[in-house]
């Protein structure tokens, strides 16, 4: 995009939480909750260092680039066409389905809002154009614009997750909190890393930093404690209130495909919460749309090799926006389900095992020097290596229905 001035860890650091904090996270506490909030403790801190280191490793990658790069140019350079396909591949259909999801999720929302608060009565399809165009506007003007309008916005969704926290901290129950099934723990681990899937955002927010690599660990340490704390703070409430079984209980929301803020909702008996269960998801989808859509810019301008002029920043911006916008707007559910099967299985890929990869053949056989280097050398390439492969052969698993996993 545009070129900026060097931006701050606290705006690079809200752009990271606000890319991992979405509405997904409302199902958080049923997807995870199976396990009991201890072993599903165990999993969020997991899935978040497992993350996070994964992330330090791209930034590594990063600083043997003098210039503006994105993933594709970074795969090119150290695993060659295959490994550039394979990011082009998994890539676009990642974030493509992630923007279908978030289109269509603010579409109903914006339709919602406008006709209950204003009486005015659109469809869907028209709630998923007008907010496209709104806030594709907003991404077209470049990084600045969309990290001062994320700071403004991650105002309101940490009010309303307040205001959630307020009305259900004192119905938490301790007795809940004790229950404990390790066995499913592991069920949750292939959602929770996409919960910490800010990996596209990191080449977005070097150049934004002007190359400062000091400033990207920074905000990617501190973003990604910082949508840790609130995950957390989501699941002591939600597993401190909604028991397992019963009409709101988590067994049945799971059953229905229903959020914990559903669940939440019924057991509390307020309009409140169901308010700002509402402004939670509106806020949520938006930050993570305003944040995917510009790092999918920048994917698609270093992989089409497309220079920042503006006009050309336009077409970028639309094809970033349109296919997703028409695939919400007439396929939507073909999407979900496909994200639902293979987005653990996508991140994995593209943000556990070709950073080990990339890492692994610049250091050790192209002889690549950065800046800064992860320490634990080859031995931690390994371990994130095994562990990433462990996520994949899970989910695989999982989506066949594996007779050696406990049954849900």
């Amino acid at each position: 995009m545009s070129k900026t001035s060097s931006g701050s860890i606290f705006g690079g650091m809200l752009l990271i939480t606000g890319s991992c904090i979405g509405a997904g996270m409302l199902a958080l506490p049923i997807l995870s909750g199976l396990s009991g909030f201890f072993p599903s403790l165990i999993m969020f801190f997991c899935a978040w260092a497992f993350m996070t280191i994964t992330a330090l490793l791209l930034i590594e990658v990063n600083g043997w680039f003098s210039k503006k790069v994105n993933l594709v140019t970074m795969v090119g350079k150290t695993l060659g066409k295959p490994g550039k396909i394979v990011c082009w591949v998994f890539y676009l259909f990642l974030f493509y389905a992630l923007l279908v999801a978030y289109i269509a999720g603010s579409g109903s929302l914006l339709a919602s809002i406008l006709e209950q608060h204003f009486r005015i009565a659109i469809p869907s399809w028209g709630g998923s154009l007008l907010f496209v165009i709104l806030f594709g506007l907003v991404v077209f003007r470049g990084t600045r614009p969309v990290d001062l309008w994320n700071r403004f916005l991650m105002i309101f969704k940490i009010a309303a997750f307040l205001g959630l926290v307020f009305l259900g901290a004192s119905h938490v129950q301790m007795e809940y909190l004790m229950r404990s099934d390790p066995q499913y723990a592991v069920f949750a681990l292939p959602v929770l890393v996409i919960s910490f899937g800010f990996h596209n955002m990191i080449p977005t927010i070097t150049n934004y930093m002007g190359g400062n690599l000091k400033k990207v660990r920074h905000s990617i340490i501190l973003g990604g404690l910082f949508a840790l704390v609130i995950y957390l703070v989501w699941q002591i409430i939600v597993l401190g209130i909604v028991p397992l079984e019963g009409e709101n209980g988590i067994l049945n929301s799971l059953k229905h495909g229903e959020e914990a803020s559903q669940a939440l909702s019924g057991i509390l008996g307020s309009s409140w919460a169901s308010y700002f269960t509402t402004l939670l998801a509106f806020f949520a989808i938006l930050t993570s749309f305003l944040a995917q859509s510009l790092s999918l810019t920048h994917f698609l301008a270093d992989g089409l090799k497309v220079s920042y002029k503006r006009h050309e920043e336009g077409a970028l911006v639309m094809l970033s926006l349109i296919p997703p916008l028409l695939l919400a707007i007439y396929f939507p559910n073909i999407f979900f389900k496909a994200l639902n099967f293979a987005g653990g299985i996508c991140a994995v890929i593209l943000f556990g095992i070709l950073p080990v990869l990339m890492v692994w053949k610049g250091r050790y056989h192209q002889k690549l020097k950065a800046p800064w280097q992860v320490k634990g050398g080859r031995g931690l390439l390994v371990a994130i290596f095994l562990f990433s492969l462990f996520i994949a052969f899970f989910q695989l698993s999982n989506m066949f229905n594996a007779p050696y996993l406990p049954k849900l």
